[in-house]
C-alpha cells in the first residue's frame, strides 16, 4: 500500500495559474517539465530545469506538495515529508495542452 503523508489528505483541486512556468515565461527561459503546487496552483519548472522554480515556490511559500503537471503524470511529492507519491489524483484533465 502506497504511503500517505498528512499533507496529501488535506488537498483539493486547485486550478493552474497558467499554461507554463510562470517566471521562466517572464523571463524568456526554457524548461524541461513542469510542476503543479496543489496548495496554490502555481505551475513552476522542475528541478532539471535550469530555474528550479517549483522548488524555489515551495522555499518561498512553503505549500508543500507538487504534482507533475505534464500530460499522463499523476504523480506527486511532499517537500516537506520528502515522499514520492505514485498517485496523486487531483486536478485530472486540467493539463495543459
Amino acid at each position: 500500500m502506497q504511503e500517505i503523508c498528512d499533507h496529501v489528505k488535506q488537498l483539493h483541486d486547485v486550478t493552474p495559474t497558467g499554461n507554463g512556468c510562470e517566471e521562466c515565461l517572464k523571463m524568456g527561459d526554457p524548461w524541461l517539465h513542469l510542476r503543479l503546487c496543489e496548495t496554490c496552483g502555481h505551475v513552476g519548472c522542475c528541478d532539471d530545469s535550469k530555474n528550479k522554480h517549483a522548488t524555489k515556490h515551495f522555499h518561498a511559500t512553503h505549500h508543500p506538495v507538487i504534482k507533475s503537471y505534464e500530460p499522463g503524470e499523476d504523480w506527486g511529492y511532499c517537500y516537506e515529508d520528502d515522499l514520492y507519491i505514485e498517485t496523486l489524483p487531483l486536478n485530472v484533465g486540467a493539463y495543459h495542452k
